[in-house]
């Protein structure tokens, strides 16, 4: 539909194997893309993180404390869990919140965490560094998964149905080079409104509150 879109195909024409998977592969690169671009709530999910006493920082990644595909990043929200299933709410620190801290290798009950992105893991490190009781819990991070791009036509797409039709129009717009003028400004705009119209629907169902951040206070103070 995409390539019919941009005109390179005829009514009841079918591509061929090379644009199959040339299209293919465009595709992966733009989805790629615009999993950076905004909220994607379908890619969010709770990671639970054990916690070893002594142990501040975390791999999460191929390979490392916990094992999977990266993550694209953790999002500014966590909590510890303790022995007794009550949660308590984390803060996410800056680099340079975290860099400024005075005593980084204090041990005790875990109250923040900051997010080092190398290339291949995230590297989570938590303030304090969990002792003996901290560890008897688990931190929990949101997470923004990475969706497992298509190898093959027959893979199952992770996109929910309603970026269906943004798909095929960024597809075709990105197929649309060097077709004439008014084939390419048709594939943008058509690609440009779907787009919108998901960026106003892909939001948090919940209301959008503001508070002061009470983490000023602490660092003139004796916090840390």
């Amino acid at each position: 539909m995409a390539m019919k879109d941009a005109g390179l195909l005829q009514e009841g024409d079918d591509p061929n194997s090379e644009q199959f998977a040339d299209g293919l592969n465009r595709l992966n690169d733009i989805i790629n893309f615009e999993q950076t671009q905004g909220l994607k709530l379908w890619l969010q999910y709770d990671l639970e993180v054990p916690l070893v006493a002594g142990q501040g920082t975390y791999t999460i990644g191929s390979g490392g404390d916990i094992d999977m595909t990266k993550p694209t990043r953790v999002l500014n929200n966590g909590y510890y869990l303790d022995v007794n299933s009550i949660r308590r709410p984390l803060i996410m620190f800056s680099r340079d919140e975290f860099l400024r801290l005075s005593n980084p290798t204090g041990q005790g009950p875990v109250t923040s965490f900051f997010t080092d992105k190398q290339r291949a893991q995230l590297a989570i490190t938590f303030w304090l560094i969990p002792d003996t009781q901290a560890a008897t819990g688990t931190v929990h991070l949101l997470i923004q998964q990475q969706m497992t791009n298509m190898v093959s036509l027959t893979d199952t797409m992770s996109l929910p149905q309603e970026w269906f039709m943004w798909a095929r129009w960024a597809l075709a717009n990105d197929l649309s080079s060097g077709q004439p003028l008014a084939v390419q400004q048709r594939c943008m705009a058509f690609a440009s409104a779907y787009r919108e119209a998901l960026e106003d629907w892909d939001v948090e169902d919940a209301s959008t509150s503001f508070a002061p951040d009470q983490r000023a206070s602490y660092t003139r103070g004796a916090f840390r």
